[in-house]
């Protein structure tokens, strides 16, 4: 499993020039006539200008100028990091800097590195900048064998300077930024494990380990127990794989007995092939990833448990195989629901929404204030919002402004698309109450319109996740791959719940 910065602390700014480190990391910021001007600490600026020409200063974000200091105690090397504009310099843009900084401690050859962002640091400043390094210092390589000739050194220590007046601040948001970040980290190694690893069995496994180390309630549901809850979606698409589904049931109970909890639920498909409508071949092996719902919500999971949030959450994963043999969901089928209602089949590769659709119902018998479902699950999403946002659905006004504040505070963000009862229109059947698929036009659409025949009278949100999930990680937090979204969004969404 790749370095996930789990020695995450914090040290006062008061010794600046004598704190022991081998790197120091310090924004250059753009001043209003253009010049770089650099952060420092009290007591460090002379010594920074005493060693770096100003015209060596860069502040455009990701730019750097390296110096070393003389040995004495004091930090070895001293990073002049761009951090652009300070009236631009937000949560994300600390995060970036965070990215930014452990990837030049990489290049540098050194484990450890300490941040300073400035005085007045917040809470919430100072969560972001150590979700960013935390998220930088991941990487998958638990599938690969030992590279003696590998000289790389894993960033494993990150600190946050802080001023002494902003040392309760500062331990707060570094506490809840290593939780946030390990758990979109756990996420990402969920998701990157190949298909034949990271079955739906052992989806079940990793999670029910999880919910022992962070004291959270976990049921999961195997063949027998879906029939008895008459989940026939979720059987229906798993017929086709030799591999059981499962669902996995996550409680956490940081609320008073009784207290209607907040319901997550993400779709565990852990390979589709896309069944008899099976895809084409070129990207195939991409099709790891569409479990990515389902890690981000046993991801968030686990932060919800770590950082002991004073709320009911439950964490809900239909998982399974969409595969092809002789017993495989056919076109033209009509299946069953857990709702009671029947879905006529036109395309086997339409199957997220189906795992989903009894999930959902599940997810009602416990009488949720809320329920957020997110899921990889349309091509058309990606099409209309690229890989920058993800798409949010809802009836209810009020929790899509929620999820938005949450996606822009979290970096994670999403942005509203209409559930109106044209689109509905177009999942009509002539011979079911359903078909799994509308037609091209709006097909992120009618997919949430179909979720939302699943949720009763239930609060409920639905997040398209499938141009976010994964990616070529061009962000300096991120790598190729997994990106564990949205498992901050979540978290952040919970966490305000919770006032």
């Amino acid at each position: 499993m790749g370095a996930n910065l789990m020695n995450v602390g914090h040290v006062s700014s008061a010794g600046a020039v004598s704190h022991d480190t081998p790197l120091l990391v310090l924004p250059v910021h753009e001043s209003r006539d253009h010049k770089a001007e650099v952060l420092a600490p009290a007591g460090l600026s002379e010594v920074i200008s005493g060693v770096c020409p100003a015209e060596d200063l860069k502040h455009k974000p990701g730019e750097s100028a390296l110096v070393y200091l003389k040995e004495g105690g004091g930090p070895r090397r001293v990073l002049l990091l761009g951090a652009g504009k300070p009236w631009e310099f937000d949560l994300e843009a600390r995060r970036r800097f965070s990215g930014h900084a452990v990837r030049a401690a990489e290049s540098v050859g050194v484990s450890a590195l300490t941040v300073y962002l400035g005085s007045d640091m917040s809470a919430d400043s100072a969560q972001a900048a150590t979700e960013g390094a935390v998220l930088a210092a991941w990487r998958f390589t638990e599938m690969k064998s030992p590279d003696e000739g590998d000289a790389r050194v894993d960033v494993v220590d990150f600190d946050v300077m802080v001023d002494p007046d902003d040392m309760d601040a500062g331990q707060t948001g570094v506490e809840a930024g290593g939780a946030v970040g390990r758990a979109a980290n756990f996420a990402r190694t969920l998701q990157s494990r190949p298909g034949n690893v990271a079955t739906p069995s052992h989806l079940a496994d990793e999670a029910s380990r999880m919910a022992d180390e962070r004291g959270l309630e976990v049921t999961v549901l195997g063949p027998e127990e879906l029939e008895a809850e008459r989940m026939h979606a979720l059987l229906s698409v798993a017929q086709g794989s030799d591999q059981e589904p499962r669902l996995i049931v996550l409680r956490h109970n940081g609320g008073p007995d009784g207290e209607a909890p907040l319901v997550l639920v993400g779709k565990g498909l852990t390979f589709d092939a896309g069944g008899i409508s099976i895809k084409p071949a070129v990207g195939m092996e991409d099709m790891i990833f569409d479990m990515s719902g389902g890690a981000a919500v046993i991801g968030a999971m686990q932060a919800v448990g770590e950082l002991n949030v004073p709320l009911n959450v439950v964490g809900i994963v239909p998982s399974s195989e969409n595969l092809l043999n002789g017993r495989a969901m056919k076109p033209g089928d009509i299946i069953g629901s857990r709702e009671g209602k029947t879905i006529e089949v036109v395309n086997t590769d339409a199957e997220g929404r189906l795992i989903l659709a009894d999930a959902l119902s599940y997810a009602q018998t416990f009488n949720p204030s809320a329920i957020v479902d997110c899921a990889t699950l349309t091509g058309s999403v990606v099409i209309a919002l690229g890989h920058h946002a993800a798409a949010v659905f809802s009836t209810d006004d009020d929790l899509i402004e929620e999820l938005r504040d949450a996606g822009d505070r979290s970096g994670e963000r999403c942005w509203p698309l209409p559930l109106w009862d044209d689109y509905r229109r177009q999942i009509d059947s002539q011979v079911a109450d359903l078909v799994n698929v509308g037609g091209r036009a709006g097909g992120s659409v009618t997919a949430a319109c179909f979720l939302k025949e699943f949720v009763g009278e239930c609060r409920w949100a639905h997040l398209d996740i499938a141009g976010t999930a994964y990616g070529e990680g061009k962000l300096s937090y991120q790598r190729k791959g997994a990106a564990g979204f949205p498992t901050r969004l979540l978290v952040d969404w919970v966490r305000s719940r919770a006032g």
